[in-house]
């Protein structure tokens, strides 16, 4: 591994050998400064910088100040986007216990769901240990001595971010289905939505990874010298959105025929509309998202890409959150339920030690659950019950 002076990167030498550097790029200068291995380490500088770069002090004292003002920026982003990612992390968490521990929000909707945020806290998780990989040892990043494992947790992270968007792909086409399907089997679905939505994702990212080793294994996998390899990854997220935008027109078209119907018809379908309004903002903002920054050209000014970086980051590290909130926080049905159980707990606390017994003693000899209870998260598919329970009003 190198060693990172501040202004320089040495590379590893063997002992007695006299390593030369040309002198940094803002120094303007074609001189040279060097180094002598030792079995104490490196020596310290031969000839100084000043002189045999040509810099005076003050003049280095000057770009100094403009790296100090670099490094501030960029700590400030990472810091903002660590943020994102960590407020990500906790609310994805949260929602994903809320919707696992009361059973009536166990339904193929909120089993969609959760596979959602799962991605969405891969992807944070990715993001934690890339940082912990390159920030942590200022050798490894100036010196662009980049381990495998950094390679690796790149390709985890672009594949997270291609399971998000199959998921949302999922989202737009399960509410499709429950809008123009009348019957259809939920189980056989959900197995083909976890198969593909985890499984091509990886076969894109395997393509992409073979792409980037055998043409382009540079730094940790970051560099775009070649356009047509991130063309690997873009294509199939711009397709799931094209796709997503497909669906939701076709929705629409069927809620506009269905208002045509006789009223009690009509009110079956008027319990989508939340539903369709929270996947069709968050596919409108992820997709929106994503075609603003996917074609924005590689070499752009220094400001233009500063602004362009921190807009990036900020949306995307928050993103995980904005899934929390439309499809957990905000959805009615968990609302209601975490109430209903407040207010049992309420009602239990008031209640003395012999009534709480005796209601205890009168549920466990109750009557078992009917089919009705039971299917109260889960779509309706008979023609006899008229209104499908697993797309209630978020």
């Amino acid at each position: 591994m190198g060693m990172w002076d501040s202004l320089n990167c040495w590379p590893p030498a063997s002992l007695g050998e006299t390593v030369s550097q040309p002198c940094p790029e803002f120094f303007n200068s074609e001189g040279k400064v060097s180094r002598n291995c030792t079995a104490k380490g490196w020596t310290d500088v031969l000839v100084p910088h000043e002189d045999a770069c040509g810099y005076t002090f003050n003049e280095t004292f000057h770009f100094l100040g403009e790296s100090s003002d670099s490094h501030l920026y960029f700590s400030y982003v990472k810091t903002m986007y660590t943020t994102g990612y960590t407020l990500s992390l906790i609310s994805l968490t949260v929602a994903i216990t809320i919707l696992c521990m009361f059973r009536k929000l166990h339904c193929t909707r909120n089993y969609i769901h959760i596979q959602l945020f799962v991605s969405f806290i891969l992807r944070a998780l990715f993001i934690f240990i890339r940082d912990s990989l390159l920030f942590t040892n200022e050798e490894l990043y100036h010196c662009d001595y980049y381990p495998v494992a950094c390679k690796v947790v790149l390709m985890f992270s672009n594949y997270s971010i291609l399971v998000n968007y199959s998921w949302l792909l999922v989202e737009g086409h399960f509410l499709f289905t429950l809008v123009c399907c009348s019957f259809f089997s939920l189980r056989k679905h959900l197995v083909w939505y976890i198969v593909l939505s985890w499984g091509l994702p990886l076969i894109v990212i395997v393509s992409w990874g073979c792409a980037k080793y055998l043409y382009e294994d540079e730094g940790c996998w970051e560099t775009r010298r070649h356009e047509w390899i991130w063309w690997i990854l873009r294509v199939p997220v711009l397709l799931t959105i094209l796709m997503n935008l497909i669906f939701f027109l076709s929705i629409l078209r069927i809620l506009v025929s269905k208002l045509r119907m006789p009223e009690a018809q009509r009110n079956e379908f008027s319990q989508y509309k939340r539903l369709i309004k929270s996947t069709f903002l968050l596919v409108a903002l992820f997709g929106l998202h994503y075609i603003l920054f996917v074609f924005l050209p590689v070499e752009v000014s220094s400001l233009v890409f500063q602004i362009w970086m921190f807009a990036e980051l900020a949306l995307s590290s928050t993103q995980g959150f904005v899934v929390a909130v439309l499809f957990c926080f905000m959805n009615g049905e968990v609302q209601n339920e975490i109430q209903r159980r407040w207010r049992r707990w309420r009602l239990t606390q008031h209640l003395p030690v012999r009534s709480r017994r005796h209601q205890g003693s009168i549920s466990q000899s109750g009557s078992p659950p009917t089919q009705v209870s039971l299917l109260s998260c889960s779509p309706l598919i008979s023609a006899t019950i008229t209104q499908p329970t697993d797309t209630v009003e978020m």
